[in-house]
């Protein structure tokens, strides 16, 4: 109950490079920093006291001097329904730090703008292409809610992306058009998606904002050639309409000039002067 260790599995002295004989009868506060052995006691207390399951970070040393990162998910011992003591559960998330950082350093050099929030959509992260965007310093942007720089009516549906990311874990899409520092109001579309802690609870999000000017420009345009193309169809068929109304005349006038020709012809067969 305070934390000393009673058992523990060859697993365990792998992982750390030290002897059981070194391990057992020690307490877990040897192997870690003292901030991190004031959070391991308070889990403890929490799984002793109340029988929960705690999880939390720690950063051994082994044997080796290295320290490690880990998650410890420490849950309660019991016999006859009281607790005696706490299994702890320890995981290698090196690796995992490594994705991170490698996820991290995709992030900074990604050409599309890209942000991570919290839960409640509070910016913690930004890579350069967003000062760009929009235009900001960093701390104008971080720890700053999107919302500020959207209206009132993209900031109710930005918060709806938001919770079904949060609560379903699903990638959402929404339009968007922030205004940046210079007064501009940018036309961009955004892909949420799901940030996830070593034990798979989201605990925020990742958005990628694409600038949509471009493409905009390019819409308007083509139907800026619609519309005149239209205009110019409409003008050649005007144009056809006379023409054609011109040809009609003509050939009435060429069937008048027939008749009386043909009537001329039968005066002077008739002997008529």
């Amino acid at each position: 109950l305070e934390g000393k260790i009673l058992q523990a599995n060859d697993a365990v002295s792998e992982f750390l490079g030290f002897r059981p004989d070194e391990l057992l009868e020690q307490s877990l506060s040897r192997f870690i920093s003292p901030e991190e052995t004031r959070e391991f006691m308070a889990a403890l207390d929490e799984v002793v006291e109340r029988g929960e399951t705690r999880n939390a970070v720690l950063h051994p040393r082994s044997a080796s001097g290295e320290v490690i990162p880990t998650s410890l998910n420490a849950s309660a011992l019991r016999s006859d329904g009281k607790v005696i003591g706490a299994i702890g559960i320890l995981r290698d998330v090196r690796e995992l730090d490594r994705a991170r950082a490698y996820a991290e350093s995709l992030i900074k050099n990604a050409p599309d703008p890209v942000f991570v929030s919290d839960l409640e959509g509070k910016i913690l992260q930004a890579n350069d292409a967003v000062y760009a965007l929009l235009g900001f310093r960093t701390d104008e942007v971080v720890e700053q809610s999107l919302s500020r720089f959207i209206s009132p009516e993209e900031k109710r549906e930005f918060t709806a992306a938001l919770r079904e990311v949060v609560e379903r874990g699903v990638t959402r899409n929404a339009r968007l058009n922030p205004r940046c520092a210079s007064g501009e109001v940018i036309p961009t579309t955004l892909n949420a998606s799901a940030l996830r802690d070593p034990y798979g609870r989201v605990i925020g999000a990742i958005g990628i904002l694409r600038d949509m000017r471009a493409y905009e420009r390019v819409v308007r345009d083509l139907r800026a050639s619609q519309t005149e193309l239209q205009e110019k169809i409409l003008d050649l068929e005007k144009f056809e309409e006379v023409v054609v109304g011109r040809e009609l005349k003509m050939i009435a006038l060429e069937k008048e000039v027939e008749t009386l020709r043909e009537q001329l012809e039968r005066m002077k067969a008739g002997g008529q002067p």
